[in-house]
């Protein structure tokens, strides 16, 4: 048998390739939309990709299932379970076989067994592999999705959190409580291969470990030392991270089928004109550096640095309107594969970087100060200081007087930002704070952006507030 596993650091995303080498057949779990490292690796491999499938609808990426099945002919194996609701609509398309629980299938000599694991979601389910071809007639280890991860537990709130349907959250996790029962349930020597790792916003404390051990999560996972059940339901609804927008585009889209990438209309260039004095009607996001696009940038564009436009761009992006890229003709590939691996598939066109340098269009800059040269504004109440950063970040610690405002709402909620003082952004680190930057400053926000961000801040060993520490204003920690 051969297991290949892939990681995809922007989304926090594991895939695998399992194969049998005596048949030459392979199947690959809850893939990405960029199919072809798949492709080669099983082509490397001496190994045919015969099937796909998934542990549940996923919310943070488009699947590339039905990708499989139009390039290679994959048979999909996908739920069944949950109610009518949680049904895969392009089941017709293509040949698939429906899952419930207990059931099998074999790819060659490897042997999947279904295991319905709902509380992430209502048709959640996760595969126990047999090794047969290798003479195992017990089960060597489990692929759980978004179900156990290293070190915690999926989210049982998006339901609620993305689409709004109330009450689900609750339902979810307490189905979550019984599907980590079941887990623990499980013999200690099986090896568990989750769908995200550390930075995945679909849980709440993953490990960056890739893979780990039935046995070792019953010891040490947080989240499967409950015997209470409300206990756990409070524990788990407690302090997930923001849920972003897209995530409820990713499920429609993900159930009713994506797009193929072949239908997709080309992503022409656009002339640097086009984009004089119209980028504050369009949304243009510039993949530029941060210290780049502080310095010159065209006026009326957002900044999400090319490393972070999958983590951002869903937050920003209208799914029902165009999208435009300013950023340098060789990594526009990249880009759209980036945007494309979360939906973002009406791009409009793009603005070749250099081009537009040349065509002397970057006449707006920001300021950037460092926390010691901003306190006496901060302190004084010149200026309103606005924290980008999550709410539990945010609740482990602050700077006095912050406003708090998550970068991934901060499009749609700054309109309750008062224009009648200059607005300092502030992160972790100067990061995403620089982002926030070009967002208010878009909007016609007086705006600097902190240097160093909170961490710059505590090293200067300026005050700030810890919740549940009795300091006070003025307490340096």
């Amino acid at each position: 048998m051969l297991l290949k596993y892939f990681y995809d650091k922007s989304l926090a995303h594991a895939s695998y390739l399992v194969g049998c080498q005596r048949s030459g057949e392979a199947i690959v779990i809850d893939p990405s939309r960029s199919v072809d490292q798949y492709i080669e690796a099983a082509a490397a491999e001496g190994l045919k990709i015969v099937a796909s499938t998934e542990t549940h609808i996923h919310a943070d990426f488009v699947s590339g299932s039905r990708e499989l099945a139009d390039r290679v002919g994959a048979k999909l194996y996908l739920s069944d379970e949950g109610n009518v609701d949680w049904k895969y609509q392009f089941t017709d398309k293509q040949p698939t076989q429906l899952l419930k629980d207990g059931d099998a299938f074999y790819v060659g000599k490897v042997k999947l067994t279904v295991m319905h694991t709902p509380g992430h979601t209502p048709e959640s389910i996760s595969f126990v592999l047999t090794d047969e071809g290798g003479g195992a007639n017990a089960p060597m280890g489990i692929f759980t999705g978004d179900f156990v991860f290293v070190g915690s537990i999926g989210r049982p709130d998006l339901l609620e959190t993305a689409a709004g349907v109330v009450g689900s959250a609750e339902i979810g996790a307490r189905q979550l409580y019984h599907s980590m029962r079941k887990f623990r349930d499980l013999p200690d020597h099986l090896q568990v291969w989750p769908a995200h790792g550390a930075g995945s916003a679909c849980g709440k404390g993953l490990g960056a470990i890739p893979s780990t051990t039935v046995g070792y999560e019953k010891l040490f996972n947080p989240a499967l030392q409950f015997n209470n059940e409300q206990k756990f339901v409070d524990y788990i609804l407690a302090d997930q991270p923001e849920t972003p927008f897209y995530f409820a585009v990713m499920k429609r889209v993900n159930k009713v089928g994506p797009e193929l990438i072949r239908n997709l209309p080309p992503v022409s260039a656009l002339k640097p004109a086009d984009l004089a004095g119209t980028a504050s009607k369009l949304l243009v996001i510039d993949t530029t550096p941060s210290g780049e696009f502080a310095k010159a940038h065209v006026p009326g564009t957002i900044n999400v640095p090319a490393g972070s436009l999958v983590q951002w761009a869903g937050f920003f992006v209208d799914y029902s309107q165009p999208v435009y890229l300013l950023t340098h003709t060789g990594g526009l590939v990249e880009n759209l594969k980036g945007l494309r691996s979360i939906g973002i598939d009406h791009v409009g066109g793009y603005f070749d970087a250099v081009a537009v340098s040349e065509a002397k269009l970057r006449t707006e800059s920001y300021a950037s100060a460092t926390p010691t040269e901003l306190r006496p504004l901060i302190d004084s109440g010149a200026v309103t200081l606005v924290d980008v950063r999550a709410a539990t970040e945010y609740q482990q610690g602050h700077i006095h007087g912050a406003d708090h405002r998550f970068l991934g709402k901060l499009l749609r909620e700054m309109k309750s930002l008062s224009q009648s003082k200059p607005i300092v952004a502030q992160c972790l680190g100067g990061g995403r704070s620089a982002i926030a930057t070009s967002v208010l400053q878009r909007a016609g926000y007086q705006v600097t952006n902190m240097l160093g961000g909170y961490n710059a801040w505590v090293k200067a060993e300026l005050p700030v507030e810890v919740p549940g520490i009795a300091c006070g204003v003025g307490c340096a920690t």
